[in-house]
């Protein structure tokens, strides 16, 4: 893991361990997750199972080891920790691991990490967040039950933030969406001729493949596939070169949902990846084929058709809302009927982020918790 903090209370522990964890792939079926082992607590300091996270030992302790999960198949945080201190030759006997997830208890692709923790005799274990996942959970029965103290809740804003795609995904065992649109200032996508490239610049088109390569899946309807043609990339400025392109390391799976076939000669069948047809217009059923093949979270990319069904069903999470200083004055629209007849229908979104984007601005929107969400 190379060099590592040489001492830190717990909670500077946990806020190393987020920090840890945030280095791992946005994308993917598994949590992102960091681990700090930290030395032994003095005698008599150790906190009592159940503790309160407010009543943590203040005083800094040494840095053992550290380690995060770097993705689907790869070690888990608690794994990768006690393999770095393994490769330094240091005993973790006694030792309180600091973790921003609760250890799993579930056999995987890699064994359970609540009893790796306690065969390697660790003592304390402190996390952030319980872990939702049905098939994981329980990790700190296994550890109380193994005589490993266990505080939960330490930083725990933090955790479910750093992890609120994922734990949306799990807790409700349906993909997380995100509807991406791009508009003039007067709210459309194409023009009345239907020509729509391109309304926004090329900083907000590379940014839109940056968000491409952290998710799962990218969503288009057939309308849109047999429009534009789309290849539904995740593609990355070229290293030295000015304008060319090559496919980012990470492609997500490319869905087109709708009922007309996809032309052999179509672009979403040149490289990239994977390529799934959903034969179904019906939002919980494309959701839940995306579940079933442990997609996380998915890119609504259009066109209006789908976005509209997406929003109807109530089935979107946040909104990436690309606007150019661009007018048209007529056009299609970014969204069709959504049966609103009054302001007190709307759909409502609260808004987390602003940013300019070259030229054009991204405004980001999260499902709001009050009156009707979209």
């Amino acid at each position: 893991m190379g060099e590592h903090p040489r001492t830190l209370t717990i909670d500077a522990a946990m806020s190393r361990a987020l920090e840890l964890a945030a280095r791992g792939p946005a994308h993917g079926p598994n949590p992102r997750v960091g681990c700090v082992l930290l030395a032994p607590a003095p005698h008599g300091t150790g906190l009592p199972d159940g503790a309160s996270p407010d009543s943590l030992d203040p005083h800094p302790r040494a840095v053992l080891a550290e380690g995060y999960h770097q993705g689907a198949g790869t070690p888990h945080a608690e794994a990768a920790a006690l393999a770095d201190a393994r490769a330094r030759g240091i005993d973790v006997t006694g030792a309180t691991a600091v973790v921003t997830l609760e250890p799993c208890a579930h056999t995987g692709r890699t064994p359970p990490c609540a009893d790796a923790l306690v065969a390697a005799g660790v003592a304390e274990v402190v996390h952030a967040v319980d872990d939702p996942n049905p098939a994981a959970t329980g990790g700190a029965h296994r550890l109380r039950a193994a005589g490993v103290r266990v505080v939960r809740g330490l930083r725990a804003a933090e955790g479910e933030e750093l992890l609120r795609v994922w734990l949306t995904a799990v807790r409700r065992d349906t993909p997380y969406v995100t509807l991406k649109t791009a508009t003039t200032l007067d709210g459309y996508v194409a023009a009345q001729d239907g020509t729509s490239r391109w309304i926004t610049g090329t900083a907000a088109r590379e940014h839109a493949h940056r968000v491409r390569a952290e998710v799962d899946a990218i969503a288009i309807g057939t309308g849109t596939l047999l429009a534009d043609d789309p290849a539904l990339t995740a593609r990355v400025r070229a290293h030295g070169a000015a304008s060319a392109e090559a496919l980012a390391e990470h492609q997500p799976l490319r869905v087109v949902v709708g009922l007309r076939g996809i032309p052999p000669t179509a672009r979403v069948r040149g490289p990239g990846g994977e390529l799934l047809h959903v034969l179904s217009r019906d939002v919980s059923q494309v959701l839940g084929r995306l579940a079933e093949r442990e997609v996380r979270h998915v890119l609504v990319e259009g066109g209006p058709t789908l976005a509209t069904a997406f929003l109807a069903a109530g089935a979107v999470d946040e909104l990436h809302a690309y606007v150019a200083p661009v007018l048209l004055g007529g056009g299609r629209r970014v969204v069709g009927g959504l049966g609103v007849a009054t302001i007190a229908d709307a759909h409502r979104f609260r808004t987390v982020e602003v940013r300019r984007v070259g030229d054009d601005a991204l405004v980001v929107s999260r499902k709001s918790v009050e009156g009707r969400v979209g």
